[in-house]
């Protein structure tokens, strides 16, 4: 079942002749309106219950496309989950986000309280993993996991594949159950990869992950809070990138999906992987400088923060 919200956002895409990195075969039919995507992620919407018993909605791909909205990319979520919910979740977003949600008896809904290295939470609900290989034409494919969901495989056409693993290095013990790290899978890793993007609290359980990102030329970016990020290249060398400042802190949930949607961008804009994290790191401390989605600042902001952190 496909849901589509009209999408505004200029349409950006590929110059002429250039052809698609990842191409997989197989038949394609899109059936969302509008033709190719800037920036797609799969992964669930979820229904993020808050400490303070408020419900409003999360999950890597939703706050990753609606960055990539706001810094000026036709964005697509591909989710699964029950519709109506899902539609009601994200009707504020209708004019910028387009959407197509597998129907499930119920939407992934986890319980969150704390923030940053105290964070925890429970699994309440679980859609399920998305079915079958999806159906992409888009510039960039974010694969947005947030519990076990994401497919190996897609059909369709893209120029850049970015990764955030956390769903595949969680486990729980049922609905209820509070969220664990584990170490990931390699079966649930897709067999592409240009860059990823994991927190210093996932480095362990994503150590071979980050064996087999080298073997296929991914750019791996750690952040760790304030501290600087750390950026692993394919050649093996390690570079080191600050975080900028928050002077008023508001709230960092979706803080890393902020950062990992501008850090794909900046990547499959043709930038070096150090600039790529300061662009990220700028609309990170923009999420977390405020409350909720207004947090989530377009290009030009985004790029005045870092001309600001850049004057000595």
């Amino acid at each position: 079942m496909v849901y589509a919200y009209p999408v505004h956002a200029t349409h950006r895409r590929a110059p002429a002749g250039q052809e698609p990195r990842h191409r997989a075969t197989g038949p394609v039919q899109r059936t969302s309106p509008g033709g190719r995507f800037d920036y797609t992620t799969v992964g669930h919407v979820t229904v993020d219950v808050m400490a303070d018993g408020t419900r409003r909605p999360g999950g890597s791909a939703f706050y990753s496309a609606l960055q990539a909205s706001r810094l000026g990319l036709r964005a697509l979520i591909l989710t699964r989950g029950r519709q109506e919910e899902i539609e009601a979740l994200l009707e504020p977003y209708r004019g910028e986000l387009a959407i197509e949600i597998q129907p499930s008896r119920q939407t992934t809904t986890l319980h969150t309280s704390g923030s940053g290295a105290t964070r925890s939470q429970r699994l309440l609900a679980w859609a399920g993993p998305i079915e079958g290989e999806p159906v992409v034409d888009s510039a960039i494919l974010h694969l947005a996991p947030v519990a076990r969901e994401s497919p190996r495989r897609w059909r369709g056409e893209t120029d850049f594949v970015g990764l955030t693993p956390q769903g595949l290095v969680r486990q729980w013990a049922g609905n209820g159950g509070e969220i664990s790290l584990t170490p990931v899978d390699l079966l649930a890793l897709p067999a592409t990869c240009d860059a990823i993007v994991i927190s210093e609290v996932e480095r362990d359980s994503c150590a071979a992950l980050l064996s087999s990102a080298r073997k296929v030329g991914a750019v791996v970016a750690i952040t760790a809070g304030h501290r600087p990020t750390t950026i692993l290249l394919p050649d093996g060398e390690t570079l080191h990138a600050p975080t900028q400042p928050t002077e008023e802190p508001g709230e960092d949930v979706g803080a890393g999906d902020v950062f990992a949607a501008a850090f794909f961008i900046a990547l499959g804009e043709g930038q070096q992987p150090k600039p790529a994290v300061a662009f990220a790191g700028a609309a990170a401390a923009l999420r977390i400088g405020a409350a909720g989605t207004s947090g989530i600042a377009d290009r030009s902001a985004v790029e005045s923060r870092v001309r600001a952190a850049a004057v000595p």
